[in-house]
């Protein structure tokens, strides 16, 4: 991997000189996971946090009966398991490994010092971080006060928005995947799906999605 372009493209740190991104890049251990591998459990010891290189990781935590729910699903250039740097604490959920996947991580003892040296670093993070509070506080809101067809339709359009496409989309994760981020179950996704393709908002073509009533959408 070439480790300084994947950190200069990266919103955690954007707008960083070269000679921060090489310092960043010195500290930075490349380490490499096959799909379905866990890269830290909810408990671990948060001795640093990781950038995905290449591939695609979620983040989850699983209930008293083993059922798991996903919190997030980062791609090339996102950063997680970064909120325990600060605080020194155990990781708060569990991380694996989606498809082959590359990561950088940064070991939590050279960072602060750098982040000591060169406190625009910490700018850019305390950004991410409040940006992830904020798809925190929508994930709730979502999950709590919204039915599942309208958390799908806002899934959608946040898609679609993420990928840069008007009209159509392309999941990344599977449908047994996103039914756990979205809080349900895949039966229950795949009538809502099947509906919402006869009403005429969506077609379903694999995992590619199209967005036929995109105004209809966002009404849900």
């Amino acid at each position: 991997m070439d480790k300084k372009k994947i950190l200069s493209v990266s919103l955690l740190f954007e707008g960083l000189s070269s000679q921060h991104l090489d310092e960043l890049s010195d500290i930075a251990v490349e380490k490499t996971y096959s799909r379905g591998e866990t890269i830290f459990f909810e408990g671990d010891d948060g001795n640093g946090f990781y950038m995905v290189g290449e591939g695609k990781v979620k983040i989850f935590k699983l209930s008293s009966s083993g059922k798991e729910h996903i919190l997030h699903i980062f791609g090339p250039g996102e950063p997680f398991g970064e909120v325990p740097v600060f605080h020194g604490r155990p990781f708060p959920a569990s991380a694996e490994a989606l498809v082959q996947t590359k990561t950088l991580f940064f070991p939590r003892s050279r960072f602060i010092q750098l982040v000591e040296s060169n406190p625009s670093i910490a700018l850019n993070m305390l950004a991410v971080l409040s940006l992830r509070l904020r798809r925190f506080a929508t994930q709730i809101e979502n999950l709590s006060l919204k039915e599942v067809p309208e958390r799908l339709a806002n899934y959608l359009i946040y898609l679609s928005e993420e990928q840069g496409r008007e009209d159509e989309v392309e999941l990344q994760i599977s449908k047994g995947q996103l039914a756990s981020l979205l809080g349900t179950i895949p039966e229950t996704l795949s009538r809502i799906f099947a509906k919402m393709s006869e009403e005429g908002l969506i077609r379903v073509s694999g995992k590619v999605i199209a967005l036929l009533d995109r105004e209809s959408l966002a009404d849900k």
